[in-house]
Order: structure tokens, then sequence, then C-alpha cells
């Protein structure tokens, strides 16, 4: 098909993909938000006097912010995070809440509004220590927090660390 061809397909079709109207794919707004988000980041851990109480605050405004549902996890993920992963220290990760050690995230919580998801998630970066095998999962789906999630969360966290 000519690029003529493709242009015109794609006016009259609307709902088709980047890649099938002959369009390069762009970020979504959460994308770009998150990727702005980030750039903030990076500008403000760069200064000499950050401290972890400034990774702290920014954690507590980004649980702040999000739909209450969300908030209720992420709340406890934070005390769970603070009590069975001390050495971890608080930063906001792409707008997230994340916990790092030697200024590596750990883990992170994505809340499900960020990408207009259907569940929060609870997630492990390649610094944490949770090889098993040939494959283990490194992102879990989090609905609800009761005591078993709990004890689940702290028993990753205590495995992430070594």
């Amino acid at each position: 098909m000519s690029p003529i061809a493709k242009k015109n397909v794609a006016k009259k079709n609307p709902g088709k993909t980047a890649a099938a109207s002959g369009k390069k794919a762009t970020f979504s707004v959460e994308e770009k938000a998150a990727m702005k988000a980030y750039a903030q980041e990076l500008k403000a851990q760069a200064r000499a006097d950050r401290t972890r109480e400034d990774g702290e605050r920014e954690v507590l405004a980004a649980i702040a912010a999000m739909p209450e549902a969300d908030r209720a996890l992420a709340g406890r993920v934070h005390a769970l995070v603070k009590a069975h992963a001390p050495a971890l220290v608080p930063k906001t990760w792409y707008g997230m809440p994340a916990y790092a050690l030697d200024d590596k995230v750990v883990c992170f919580f994505k809340d499900a509004q960020k990408f207009k998801d259907r569940y929060a998630t609870f997630g492990f970066n390649d610094k944490a220590a949770l090889d098993d095998g040939a494959m283990w999962p490194t992102a879990f789906a989090l609905k609800a927090m009761n005591a078993d999630v709990e004890k689940r969360i702290a028993a990753l966290l205590k495995k992430a660390l070594g």
C-alpha cells in the first residue's frame, strides 16, 4: 500500500493503531506524565543536600495524591517496607512510591490509576534478590490488603534484600 493510501485509510479508520496506519507510535498522556515526573525526580536527586526525609516526604505526597482505594494500599505497603526493610530509602520513581538501596530502586508501588489498570501493583526491579531458578515473578497484582498479603509482602521484602 502506498503512503498516500495508508494516510487515507488512517483518516477513514481513526480507531486503527499507529502501526497499522503507518504513523509512529506515541506515548500516552499517562506515560508522558510519568516521564516528566522521572525527569523532575532526577533533578531533585542530583541535589547534594538531599536527605532520607526528602524521599519520605515525596513518597507520602505521591500516596496522598492517589484515589482512596489505592491510597490505602500504598499506605500499608509503605508501612510494611519501613517495618520489614528499613535499609531501603523511600523515593519517588516515575511519580510512584519506590524504595531504593544504593540509589537503585528495589521495589515500588504502582497505583491502578497510574496507567488506568484494573489493579495496583507491587513490583521489584532487578536489584531485588528474588531469583528462583530460571524464572520468577517480579510484580504482584494488589487488590486488597489483609494479614496474609501483609505476611507475603514482608517475606518478599526479606528475600529481596538477601
